[in-house]
């Protein structure tokens, strides 16, 4: 089993900043991806990015990107989400999710281990 735990949410003004963290423990040699989901209510939990424990691929959602740097260290079990120019359609509830090997790192549902998720709200 592994187990996540997120961050850093909190309440912000449109084009501010927020730096959420993911903190892993248990058989975290097992896991090779690391992603950020998000929720908004009334929508589909959402891909935003996410970070490979081989050669530290990324990738990142376009509706995010240039705004969005994810990061992590696999052998610090961490995992980060580096938000700026933040939008009222940022806010959700960010959930750090892990997952083996897995093909569709932008599928929720290919991933086992979730957190308890953190909200994100942008005032506009």
């Amino acid at each position: 089993q592994v187990q996540l735990v997120e961050s850093g949410g909190g309440l912000v003004q449109a084009g501010g900043s927020l730096r959420l963290s993911c903190a892993a423990s248990g058989r975290t040699f097992t896991v090779y991806t690391m992603t950020w989901f998000r929720q908004a209510p009334g929508k589909e939990r959402e891909f935003v990015a996410a970070i490979m424990r081989s050669g530290g691929r990324t990738y990142v959602a376009d509706s995010v990107k240039g705004r969005f740097t994810i990061s992590g260290d696999y052998a610090q079990n961490t995992m980060y989400l580096q938000m700026n120019s933040l939008k009222p359609e940022d806010t959700a509830s960010y959930y750090c999710a892990a997952g083996h090997i897995i093909s569709s790192y932008y599928s929720p549902r290919e991933y086992g281990y979730w957190g308890q998720g953190t909200q994100v709200t942008v005032s506009s």
